[in-house]
């Protein structure tokens, strides 16, 4: 009750009719507010101070299994998840939560089967690749994204941005993934069954690589959940956080979430808490040591 009377009465409510009406003694309150903080209050404010700057550095998106993860992993902090739990409510502070997914038109028929069957696992870089396509308004038309996420490491190995959804915006996300990752020959990669990824174009583009090109059911988004999942991480946590002014504006926020953020910070849970550079980066010291 104490907080509560040292809380009205900075509102200018008396001390005296605070407790009176509260039932507690006000020689009991002045000699509580007057009392030094007790070692864990002092420890809780500190740890306080430093989850609230790990949420900030964040960009506001991690809740409290991510801001337990940064403390242990990242600052060598010991301490329990339900505490930084507590700590986060106490602060009023929350990690950005899901939203339901938006629908999506019916794809095309595939041309290739599905090689996948909802098993995005991968024992080395660049085995399995999922691709898809999202778009999102600003104030002066939508902007639409292709990207290329790796299965291993959850990294996003290539991606595109452009105010069209036309075969060249898979095609030139393909591209960059090839690029960057030179990928061996019978490499996955799966998609939907979008009129973009069942093109000429795109399937040419496929052999021409080297890659099985993979499809799921029609309309089916669980087939294609590891791409699906990273929407909806990008969704929460960037495009949903304000309204953009223009198509310019929200593809350099895209681009800027994706190369500075998403791919070298971010801790993901499905990869210890890594993030996916880190990840990728202890996998291949462990394979050059062995």
């Amino acid at each position: 009750m104490f907080p509560l009377v040292q809380e009205l009465a900075a509102d200018g409510i008396p001390v005296a009719v605070t407790c009176r009406v509260l039932r507690v003694s006000r020689s009991g309150f002045y000699d509580w507010s007057s009392r030094a903080p007790s070692a864990r209050a002092t420890a809780d404010a500190a740890l306080t101070a430093t989850i609230v700057e790990i949420h900030v550095m964040s960009r506001r998106s991690y809740g409290a299994p991510r801001v337990h993860a940064e403390l242990r992993l990242g600052l060598g902090v010991r301490c329990a998840r339900k505490r930084v739990a507590r700590l986060m409510r106490v602060a009023g502070i929350a990690g950005i939560s899901h939203r339901r997914k938006r629908g999506r038109d019916r794809p095309l028929p595939a041309p290739h089967d599905d090689l996948v069957q909802r098993r995005f696992v991968a024992d080395e870089p660049d085995q399995l690749w999922a691709t898809d396509i999202t778009e999102h308004p600003a104030a002066s038309g939508k902007v639409y994204c292709c990207a290329v996420i790796d299965a291993f490491s959850r990294m996003i190995v290539g991606w595109s941005i452009a105010d069209h959804m036309r075969t060249e915006l898979v095609v030139d996300a393909l591209q960059m993934a090839l690029w960057r990752r030179q990928p061996q020959p019978g490499a996955i990669l799966h998609a939907d069954r979008g009129s973009q990824y069942t093109s000429w174009v795109f399937g040419h583009r496929l052999r021409e690589a080297g890659l099985l090109g993979s499809m799921g059911r029609v309309a089916s988004s669980v087939d294609n959940t590891l791409i699906e999942s990273f929407w909806s991480t990008m969704q929460r946590e960037l495009l949903d956080t304000r309204d953009w002014d223009s198509s310019e504006q929200l593809s350099s926020a895209i681009f800027e979430w994706i190369e500075a953020w998403y791919n070298p910070r971010r801790r993901h849970t499905s990869i210890a808490d890594r993030s996916s550079a880190e990840f990728e980066h202890l996998h291949r010291t462990a394979a050059t040591a062995a």
